[in-house]
Formats: C-alpha cells, sequence, structure tokens
C-alpha cells in the first residue's frame, strides 16, 4: 500500500506529545501516607521521656515523647477507657511506656501516636496502682493534715502491729529498752508480707481499737521491758505499725486500701514506719506521723521521755541550787526590810527632828551675832564721819557759797544791766521785749524801762 503523499507544508511531529502525570492533593497524599502508616506500622509499645505537656479543659491530653534523637507527637483522648486514671500520671520529665496505635493527623500532616495505655517506665503495674490509690486516697480527704493528731509527749502504753518474728520489732524493743524501758508495749501479732497481709494488719488495728473502746486489754502480747503482765483495764497512747525493708512487692500489704481505711477510722494516733528512709507506703500518708525506720519510730516515740531524764537526774542538784538561791534572796530581802524598818522608826525620825532643830537654833544663833556686828560696824562707820564732817564749818562753808551765787545772780540781774546805761524796751500793749527796729510800727505805743523808773512813748518814724 503506497503512503499517502505528504504536502510540502507537512513538516512532520515538531513536538512530541505531553507527558502523561498524576496530580494528588494535599488531602489524598495525607490520606494515602496515614493509610500506609496505619497498615504496615499500626499499635506499637514506644518508650520515652514526657515533654510539652497540654491538658485541654476537653479532657484530651497533648505531649510529646522523646530520646536523644527524635521526638514524637502523642495525643491521649478523654474517651480512651483507660484515660481518666492514667492522665495524672503524665508529668513533663516523666520516663513513660506507652501503647497505642501510629496514625497522621491530616490537618497539620503530622504523624502521631494516639496512646491507649500508660505505665511509668521501670515500676509497672504496681506503681501505676500505687498512685492511682494515691489520688483516690488524697481526694476522699484520707491524707488531709487537719485531721492528723499530735503523738502524747509520755505514752505510757502503746500498740505495736507486726511480725513477732521481722526485724522491726527487734529494732523497736531494742530503742524502747534504751531509752524508756518503763513503756509498755502491747503487741498485734499480723503477717506484713504476702496475700492476706493486708488484711491482718487492717484486722489489727481495728482490735487494737476495739479494746481500747471496751477498756479491755487483749488476753496476750502484752509485754513491758520484755516481762509478761496482767494488768487490769488499760488504755493506749499511740499505735505504731511498723516492718523492715523490701521491695515494692514485699511493701504492698501497706499500700493496700484497706490498711489505708483501718489507720483513718483508728480513734487512737498512728505511727507509720514501714520500710527504709526511701520507702513511701499508702500507710505513711494516712498516719498521723511517719518515721523512716522501725528504730527512728521508737526514738520518735520516747523523745520527750528520753530528753527528761537528763534532766530529771540533775534534778535534785538543781533543785537545791534554787532553794540556797531563794534562802539567799529572802535573807537579803529580810536585812532590806530591816534596814527600811530601822531608818522608818519613829524614835529616828524624832531624833532627826530633834538634831534640825539644834541645826536651826544654832543657825539662828549664828545670824543674830552677824547682824548685830554688822549694825555695829554701820553706826561706827557713821559716828567716825559725823565726826569727820564737823557741822558748825560745813555750815560756815555752804553760807559762804550761797553768798557767791547770790553776787553772782545779782550781776546777772536786769537792774545791773540797767545801771550801766542800758534800757529794756516793750509793747506798752503787750508787755513783749522789743528787740529790733524793724518790729516797730509808726504810731504803736511803748514803754521803756529805766535804771530808776519808766516812760511811755509812741513811735513816730
Amino acid at each position: 500500500m503506497s503512503k499517502p503523499a505528504k504536502s510540502q507544508w507537512d513538516f512532520g511531529e515538531l513536538f512530541q506529545p505531553a507527558e502523561t502525570r498524576k496530580v494528588l492533593s494535599v488531602w489524598e497524599l495525607t490520606s494515602d501516607i496515614k493509610r500506609l502508616l496505619e497498615k504496615s506500622i499500626g499499635s506499637v509499645w514506644v518508650s520515652g521521656e514526657i515533654t510539652n505537656l497540654r491538658a485541654q479543659s476537653s479532657g484530651h491530653v497533648y505531649f510529646t515523647i522523646k530520646d536523644v534523637a527524635a521526638q514524637l507527637s502523642c495525643v491521649l483522648f478523654r474517651g480512651t477507657a483507660t484515660a481518666a486514671a492514667q492522665r495524672n500520671l503524665l508529668a513533663d520529665g516523666q520516663k513513660v511506656l506507652l501503647q497505642g496505635d501510629v496514625t497522621v493527623y491530616e490537618a497539620r500532616g503530622q504523624y502521631q501516636l494516639i496512646v491507649r495505655t500508660v505505665e511509668l517506665q521501670g515500676v509497672g503495674a504496681l506503681q501505676i496502682a500505687f498512685e492511682k490509690l494515691k489520688q483516690k486516697l488524697a481526694a476522699e480527704g484520707l491524707f488531709a493534715q487537719e485531721r492528723k493528731r499530735a503523738l502524747p509527749a509520755y505514752p505510757q502504753r502503746i500498740g505495736l502491729v507486726t511480725s513477732p518474728t521481722g526485724a522491726a520489732i527487734r529494732d523497736v524493743l531494742h530503742v524502747v529498752q534504751r531509752r524508756n524501758p518503763g513503756l509498755e508495749i502491747v503487741l498485734a501479732p499480723c503477717r506484713v508480707q504476702g496475700e492476706g497481709a493486708a488484711k491482718e494488719i487492717a484486722e489489727a488495728i481495728r482490735t487494737l481499737n476495739e479494746f481500747q473502746a471496751k477498756g479491755q486489754r487483749p488476753k496476750s502480747n502484752v509485754a513491758t521491758g520484755g516481762t509478761t503482765l496482767d494488768l487490769g483495764p488499760w488504755t493506749l497512747d499511740l499505735i505504731l505499725i511498723t516492718r523492715g525493708g523490701g521491695s515494692l512487692e514485699d511493701l504492698w500489704a501497706f499500700n493496700e486500701e484497706t490498711v489505708a481505711c483501718a489507720i483513718f477510722e483508728s480513734t487512737i494516733p498512728v505511727v507509720s514506719a514501714v520500710g527504709h528512709e526511701i520507702d513511701f507506703t499508702i500507710a505513711d500518708f494516712v498516719a498521723d506521723v511517719r518515721a523512716a525506720t522501725p528504730s527512728a519510730a521508737a526514738e520518735i516515740i520516747t523523745e520527750d521521755v528520753f530528753a527528761c531524764r537528763e534532766f530529771v537526774s540533775n534534778a535534785p542538784a538543781l533543785l537545791q541550787r534554787l532553794a540556797h538561791r531563794t534562802l539567799d534572796r529572802q535573807i537579803e530581802n529580810y536585812d532590806s526590810l530591816a534596814s527600811r524598818l530601822g531608818r522608818l522608826h519613829p524614835r529616828r525620825k524624832l531624833n532627826d527632828s530633834l538634831q534640825r532643830l539644834d541645826d536651826l537654833q544654832s543657825g539662828l544663833l549664828r545670824g543674830l551675832k552677824t547682824a548685830a556686828r554688822s549694825r555695829q560696824l554701820i553706826f561706827a562707820n557713821l559716828a567716825g564721819r559725823f565726826l569727820r564732817a564737823k557741822p558748825s564749818q560745813t555750815l560756815k562753808t555752804r553760807r559762804e557759797t550761797l553768798h557767791q551765787l547770790e553776787k553772782r545772780l545779782t550781776l546777772l540781774g536786769p537792774e545791773q544791766v540797767l545801771a550801766r546805761g542800758y534800757s529794756i524796751t516793750t509793747d506798752a500793749a503787750t508787755g513783749q521785749v522789743l528787740r529790733a527796729a524793724a518790729n516797730l510800727k509808726s504810731g504803736q505805743k511803748v514803754k521803756t524801762r529805766l535804771t530808776d523808773g519808766e516812760f511811755s512813748s509812741r513811735v513816730e518814724s
């Protein structure tokens, strides 16, 4: 078959046909990744350290777990069966073991772990149960500080809840014998480890409270200083619950709710001393006082009595010193009162008054004599001055002085001036002395006084 003829304008295919491309949306790609992750990985267990913990008001908890190389976003939804109890176990810095499903949160394109189970790493289910019960009892008020009671300072009888064959009872008895051998101990024996131990511990606490309420002592295990006694009605001052150290499993009987309730319901103050210093149990939180070890508990119980022993041993010498000091003080007070009484005696006051009167009389006589001598001196001085003055000579001197003054006065008088040829002209009407011609007026009548009389005249010019 011949090929069709080509036109001169037929240049063949200048451009290659476009390649066929499959374009996905973001949602489609994210969905594919999500299905792939959920199918290939699914449910896993993963461990790490919690960080960026964030609890929402909705009840959902968001956080991240990390290790030295990577981190993973996690979410614990409120609807998860164990979420309500486990969410309170989560905290920043807490190492956990999580079980959940790996998926993708499509809205952010972020893969995450939807948590189904939480275990605190390294402690397992027992620790989780411990935390759950601790939170439950705390919410019910069993740990409230305001309900805790003070221990009696000088207990005479205590109840001891522990194993009769354990090391704890030996430690307690050794410390009590050394510090307060008179303390009576009532043993309520029980197992402190294994199945059924928690029930026996609770029953021992309740038994001691029942006998306390009835005022009757148990028929056995009452001892003071190692000697069994059979005494009459009694009361317990406190209860000591104790055992030696061990693992979490060994101490678990003291983490049971039945023990916590028995301690809470006890009308007698309770001291808990379980394990070693680093061990804490639910019984420790509920008890009125927690001691680090059995020996420490025995020391706390006997502290005041032991502290008083030295005081009591030193009391005779102290009383003697106080008696001597009081006696010396009383003697000093007596001497002081006697001295004051002597000073206040009426004869003493009379003698003081008589002496004062004598002093005043002597002073009066001295004053009179001094005044007389002073007057005599004044009279003598006046007599001397009178004699020295000579009244006749004084009178003559006074007359001569008067004569001289009279002569001077005469010389200065107007008569002497007129006698020397002068005259005095006055206004005839007013008598005013005329001293200047300018003061005269034509026709003015004047008077002129001479040495031997006066005349009147009239001014013409």
